[in-house]
């Protein structure tokens, strides 16, 4: 049976994913074979596993920090956000259908069973297992059916480390108030304190860690910094959806559309030394871009009515007929196109049919069955010819075009279409093989008549890979590794 540690948070956006995916590259550090798992994800970023099955991209990061592929069974329930009270439920990768908060609060008694099959199956594959938990344990009015924060770690009998984030400042009231409002079995269950995103002088904080440690009589387990680590993020609150950097010699607009799903397929432009990644919420920020991208998105129809709200509509084709690359991404490249069908009323603009921005000659009805496939290929447009593309389709939808394919993929199918300077495509991670990363840059260089030079494509997976790395200097650094393994041994 695996030794466990669960890591949770006083709220949202501590930093519960990126600790987890230290911990499992300093335990595969350690000569350890190291699952990651969460038992219930809320994200619009997923993945699809070698086998087809559909988990969030934080559960990805994870397993790659642990030197392992991503497996269904390192997060058996996702939720994929429809609207503000709604969600898509899939359980060991499956879509089984579209519920109302309500409506899943109920649901979760189901899903125990499936929790915990998952769990076990790894606990015997695997030596260690990472758990995290999501939002904060003391949500005590979901405290009822939960199967992610303390009902997750009694039901797998797991110690817990709780996480507060001090950047957003109050991390002694955050760790305190969120101890008081649990039970008194949940507060025996926390062994351990992580204050993170320290930045400043730690003897002054020295003081206020000793009198917490003597208020409550539970330790600090570390004091992690703010890390400077390229990873990619969760969900759409990530820091890298609100540009602050230097500007580089290219720029990218990446439409910020209100429901954006899957914004990590740009994370390998953004890391380029030659590009500027903008996700924009204004259409006047297209202006100055040298490519514009329409990324996916969960609900189409809901933001193509959005783009045509905010005129983003006419900068868009603006941009197109200016001859700047215009590149449609999954849900984007349907926007692209001549008309959307969406007869079930799945993609949050009602039933019916309705107009795209016609700049490809493609027609997309939606349908209820998804196609989750790995896919590998070669782009056919004429600037990018030969580059070799390695993603994953994720979509209900069926395109049908007229125009020549974006993409020719191993299996002889055809993807996308590409009409002059415009292209749409239904891969995520288009980008991460390199290939194409440095063929856009080649292009744009071109375009603006700077200088190029060729360089070597970087792979993603070898570039996170080395900031998985940086990631577990910083935390094995800052956390007390001995003071964990005691308390994974049951030895504290």
């Amino acid at each position: 049976m695996a030794k466990r540690i669960m890591i949770q948070g006083t709220m949202s956006g501590v930093g519960k994913s990126l600790l987890c995916a230290g911990l499992c590259r300093i335990f595969m550090q350690d000569g350890y074979k190291v699952a990651p798992f969460k038992s219930q994800n809320m994200s619009l970023n997923s993945y699809v596993t070698d086998n087809g099955k559909e988990i969030s991209r934080a559960q990805v990061i994870q397993a790659q920090a642990a030197g392992v592929k991503p497996d269904v069974r390192m997060n058996p329930i996702m939720l994929k956000p429809l609207s503000e009270y709604g969600s898509e439920v899939l359980v060991n990768g499956d879509v089984v259908g579209n519920m109302r908060a309500d409506e899943y609060f109920e649901y979760k008694k189901v899903l125990v069973p499936h929790i915990m099959e998952a769990f076990n199956s790894l606990s015997e594959d695997f030596d260690v297992v990472v758990i995290e938990g999501a939002g904060s344990p003391a949500e005590i009015n979901l405290r009822d059916n939960d199967i992610v924060n303390m009902g997750l770690a009694e039901l797998v009998n797991s110690p817990v480390l709780l996480v507060g984030d001090i950047d957003r400042g109050g991390v002694f009231a955050q760790l305190y108030g969120t101890v008081a409002l649990l039970e008194k079995k949940e507060q025996r269950r926390i062994e351990g304190f992580i204050i993170n995103k320290f930045r400043g002088d730690m003897e002054l904080l020295r003081p206020g860690l000793k009198m917490f440690e003597d208020k409550l009589g539970i330790p600090i387990t570390g004091v992690v910094p703010y890390m400077d680590i390229d990873i990619d993020d969760e969900d759409s609150m990530a820091p890298r959806l609100v540009y602050r950097g230097q500007q580089k010699p290219l720029e990218v607009a990446v439409v910020r559309l209100p429901r954006i799903s899957n914004f990590t397929d740009f994370a390998p432009l953004e890391t380029h030394p030659k590009v500027t990644v903008r996700y924009c919420t204004r259409p006047n920020e297209l202006e100055r871009a040298d490519m514009v991208i329409i990324p996916g998105t969960k609900s189409v129809i809901s933001d193509l009515k959005w783009l045509e709200e905010n005129k983003f509509d006419e900068a868009i084709k603006k941009a197109a007929y200016d001859g700047k690359p215009v590149l449609g991404v999954c849900g984007g490249y349907h926007i692209l196109g001549e008309t959307l069908n969406d007869p079930y009323g799945t993609e949050g603009g009602g039933e019916g049919v309705f107009k795209g921005l016609g700049l490809l000659p493609a027609k997309t009805v939606y349908g209820t069955q998804k196609t989750r496939l790995r896919c590998q290929g070669t782009v056919a447009v004429k600037a990018f010819e030969g580059v070799k593309v390695d993603g994953y389709e994720i979509r209900t939808s069926i395109t049908e075009t007229t125009g020549r394919p974006f993409c020719i993929l191993n299996d002889g199918r055809k993807d996308g279409t590409v009409v002059n300077n415009v292209c749409g495509t239904h891969l995520h991670g288009l980008f991460d093989t390199g290939e194409m990363t440095e063929a856009v840059v080649k292009l744009l260089s071109t375009m603006k008549r700077i200088h190029y030079k060729e360089e070597k494509p970087v792979n993603r997976a070898e570039y996170l890979d080395r900031q998985y790395d940086i990631l577990a200097d910083y935390v094995r650094a800052a956390l007390d590794m001995d003071d964990i393994y005691s308390v994974m041994e049951g030895q504290r």
